[in-house]
């Protein structure tokens, strides 16, 4: 089989870490599955000029317009980005700047058998246009924002509906995200529900001991807050839950825009002592980080799945969340951590306080998230794609 993997959402060589989950499911399933191979077209906006003045639209002009990652191969088209007002033409552009690129790459001998497309909008819909151009079977993955809030816009959610009608099938990350798909009007019956996995081998206990000494953590228990500084991701709220949480310290792993905010939300409740900021670190070395904390803090609005919760839990250490999208499935049970009842900082710090009485055994925690081995998803994907495969050649009479 092979497969032609389209979205926007991949690493580069300049964001190692942008849509990492989208590559570990491909990885993951290519490791499974030495029958499969795969290609991957991830589209990058436009932007004439490379200098790091230009913040991240000169980053987009870094990226190489081809390059290989972990034994795969990755084409960058370009396409123009219009802000503010290009939303509704984006999937059009997506499609047009990408047609030349998968038509070489038939022509070059790689006439993948089906399109894995990530992200409804725009990525879903343009893979969409490029499987009916090109007489291609199209697989779309839902992960969260794209059903959640892009939706709330007419054109794009007109658009995302009638890709969900055109599609061979549609996967969702959570049960829940299924159900906002279903509630939006797409057919129940063509939505899939693969979550995503952990690496247990990457993410696996280590000396706390160890660990804590090589991070300069002193007696304090230490809260991490992973994610993007975004408001959605709630780290104003764990900041604030410090104020009733002396005898903690907390981490904010992440880049964003918010970042002067929170520190300025740290210095306000007089708790800029006890927070400090890290910039985003790799998977191999985040590791660390989780199995020396007592507990990872997720305050998100909204989630789809949220894999800093598996990450954390597969090194040992509990979790504590918002009752948002797929976190109600992920922390489903007391060796996990502990499931918020409202996102807010005084639930925020009632919750951590519970935890930390509670003594969870990270044995027991890291048990659990075993039960979310990557084999058993990349099973029921590998199963998918052959069942749309084997009825497109019953079809077409072959």
């Amino acid at each position: 089989m092979k497969i032609l993997t389209f979205s926007t959402l991949f690493p580069n060589a300049e964001s190692p870490g942008h849509g990492i989950f989208v590559e570990t499911r491909l990885r993951q399933l290519l490791s499974s599955f030495p029958c499969v191979s795969s290609k991957v077209v991830a589209p990058i906006p436009w932007f004439p000029f490379k200098s790091r003045r230009f913040g991240s639209y000169g980053k987009f002009a870094r990226i190489p317009d081809a390059e290989n990652r972990n034994g795969i191969s990755v084409i960058h088209p370009r396409y123009p980005q219009i802000p503010k007002v290009g939303m509704n033409s984006a999937p059009f552009l997506l499609a047009r700047s990408s047609l030349p690129v998968l038509k070489k790459m038939i022509a070059d001998g790689f006439d993948f058998d089906i399109i894995d497309a990530h992200y409804y909008f725009p990525d879903g819909v343009a893979a969409v246009t490029l499987g009916k151009k090109l007489n291609k079977p199209v697989v779309v993955t839902a992960r969260g924002t794209d059903i959640n809030l892009i939706p709330e816009y007419a054109v794009p959610r007109r658009m995302i509906l009638n890709a969900a009608r055109d599609v061979a099938a549609s996967i969702t990350v959570s049960a829940g995200l299924k159900a906002r798909m279903v509630a939006l009007g797409a057919e129940s019956d063509k939505i899939h529900v693969l979550r995503n996995g952990v690496d247990l081998n990457l993410f696996c206990p280590v000396d706390r001991n160890e660990a804590r000494a090589r991070l300069g953590w002193q007696a304090n228990k230490v809260l991490l807050s992973v994610g993007n500084l975004l408001e959605l991701k709630g780290h104003h709220l764990v900041i604030k839950a410090m104020k009733d949480l002396p005898d903690c310290r907390l981490i904010i792993i992440g880049n964003g825009k918010e970042e002067k905010n929170l520190r300025a939300c740290s210095a306000e409740f007089a708790v800029a002592d006890r927070v400090e900021f890290l910039p985003g670190i790799p998977q191999e070395k985040l590791k660390m980080y989780y199995g020396a904390a007592d507990a990872l803090i997720l305050a998100s609005s909204r989630e789809g799945w949220a894999n800093v919760l598996l990450e954390a839990m597969a090194c040992g250490t509990p979790v504590i969340a918002t009752p948002v999208g797929g976190n109600l499935e992920v922390v489903a049970s007391v060796d996990a951590g502990v499931l918020l009842p409202e996102r807010s900082a005084s639930a925020i710090s009632a919750g951590v306080k519970a935890l930390l009485n509670r003594n969870i055994d990270r044995n027991a925690t890291r048990r659990y998230a075993e039960l979310f081995d990557w084999a058993e998803i990349s099973r029921k994907q590998m199963e998918l794609f052959n069942a749309i495969l084997s009825t497109r050649r019953v079809a077409d009479g072959k």
